[in-house]
């Protein structure tokens, strides 16, 4: 008997085409940019008024100059900011997703407090630093507050002191972004089997073991991710210190960030600092990350198979 030809139909082509527009975008928005900005790290490349100086190929001497200038302080206070937004975030959010997913608490309005603790991040962090511009300004309604309930009786100048501006940008970063860490923390631990709980539970395990014995090891991949998002978002911090303080970063500019430093020069059109810049920025990031995943990670202990001595019992 004469088999028929089976005639098979290939549909993996058109996979193919549905994702060639995100790689032609990729490629002539992102790709060449990327590089474009590498190749101008080298060259003496800017506008002087109606000049155009360059591109002069000079090596290193971006990078050297950098280096020179007040770069490594603006990187400190990018580290400040992040940390005194992160640190609490990441605190708060890990209790508030180990309560909200705890079965035992029996929570009513779950959905409403999620939907609550997330609607901050919905704004924009533009309006969010124009809000407290106004609310923290020397006649904004803070002050009238505390100097009708007699705690002052002058304006506090918070935007005036070091002190005060970092702990509004770390506030409003904390602010932002708590809400998105915690519905992702909650997701990780409900993915946790409720059998490996119950098994603690009938071992008399308590919760604070439960939590670090437990919980935390098995969310350790969401808690990279998140470290690494948070790590980037930081060193691309822009938006919230530009606006409060009006792309100065004072007071003593100890308020400017990294990316500041980056606009100041695309500001002035010197493409050959802000092409170095951009790239100190990636490398550091890429380090940064590098570390938080191998500490997040490295600790996996993978049951490997042993190798014996000759001679030795198995």
């Amino acid at each position: 008997m004469n088999k028929k030809k089976q005639h098979h139909l290939s549909y993996a082509k058109w996979g193919y085409i549905f994702i060639l527009p995100f790689f032609v975008a990729f490629f002539i928005f992102s790709l060449i940019p990327l590089v474009d900005t590498v190749r101008y790290s080298f060259y003496e490349y800017y506008r002087s008024g109606i000049k155009e100086i360059g591109p002069t190929f000079i090596g290193l001497e971006n990078y050297a100059e950098l280096l020179k200038s007040d770069m490594i302080g603006y990187a400190g206070n990018t580290l400040i900011l992040w940390l005194i937004g992160f640190v609490p975030q990441i605190v708060i959010a890990l209790l508030l997703a180990n309560w909200f997913t705890d079965v035992r608490l029996k929570i009513r309005g779950k959905q409403f407090f999620k939907v609550v603790i997330y609607l901050p991040n919905l704004i924009m962090a533009s309006a969010f630093a124009m809000l407290f511009f106004a609310l923290f300004s020397t006649n904004g309604p803070i002050n009238s507050i505390l100097m009708s309930i007699g705690l002052t009786d002058t304006p506090i100048d918070f935007m005036g002191t070091t002190f005060g501006t970092r702990s509004l940008i770390g506030l409003m970063n904390f602010l932002m972004w708590f809400g998105n860490t915690t519905i992702m923390l909650m997701a990780a631990i409900m993915g946790i089997s409720p059998d490996i709980f119950e098994a603690a539970e009938l071992d008399g395990c308590g919760s604070l073991k439960r939590f670090f014995s437990i919980t935390l090891p098995l969310i350790r991949p969401i808690l990279a991710y998140t470290l690494i998002t948070s790590i980037i978002g930081g060193l691309q911090m822009f938006d919230v210190p530009q606006i409060l303080t009006n792309g100065q970063g004072n007071p003593d500019r100890t308020s400017m960030t990294l990316i500041m430093f980056l606009n100041s020069h695309l500001k002035s059109r010197n493409y050959g600092m802000a092409g170095a810049l951009s790239v100190y920025l990636f490398i550091v990031s890429g380090i940064l990350c590098f570390f938080v995943y191998r500490m997040t990670n490295g600790g996996d202990n993978t049951a490997k198979p042993r190798k014996h001595a000759k001679g030795g019992k198995a």
